[in-house]
């Protein structure tokens, strides 16, 4: 899954490999993505959920910052969508107090960051970076690292 480069031409496209990525991911794993505004991170992330077996509307949580979803899909127990938008200064401090930490200390649990290059030293070394760049219109280069 990492080091590999994706052509997304539409939306659905987009939510696709979100629902793949989602569907092979393991308990515990953080995932960081970034890229510009309405490059698709978002729209990843639903796919995601759904991929997950997440029936709720997905949304950014741009003004709550975290949003948690419950799943059972294997050990997998809890979704977490952060958006770290609207963050700016002491970002560590702020996730300490949104109990980042001890979410991802827990174990079974899915976070997904956007915005979360404002994260980078706070992530674990493990971390899935997924970069999203707009080529044109609806098509999106999607980088795995």
């Amino acid at each position: 899954m990492r080091n590999k480069t994706y052509i997304s031409k539409s939306d659905k496209d987009t939510k696709l490999l979100g629902k793949k990525i989602a569907e092979g991911i393991k308990e515990g794993t953080v995932v960081a993505l970034t890229g510009n505004l309405g490059s698709g991170k978002t729209t990843f992330v639903q796919g995601m959920a759904k991929g997950l077996g997440i029936k709720q509307r997905i949304i950014s949580p741009t003004f709550i910052i975290m949003r948690k979803y419950e799943i059972k899909k294997g050990q997998l127990r809890s979704f977490y969508h952060v958006d770290l938008y609207r963050l700016e200064g002491n970002i560590k401090s702020e996730l300490l107090n949104l109990g980042i930490a001890d979410i991802m200390k827990s174990g079974s649990f899915l976070v997904v960051i956007e915005w979360a290059e404002k994260a980078k030293d706070f992530l674990p070394e493990k971390t899935i970076w997924i970069d999203f760049e707009t080529i044109k219109d609806n098509e999106r280069k999607i980088r795995i690292k």
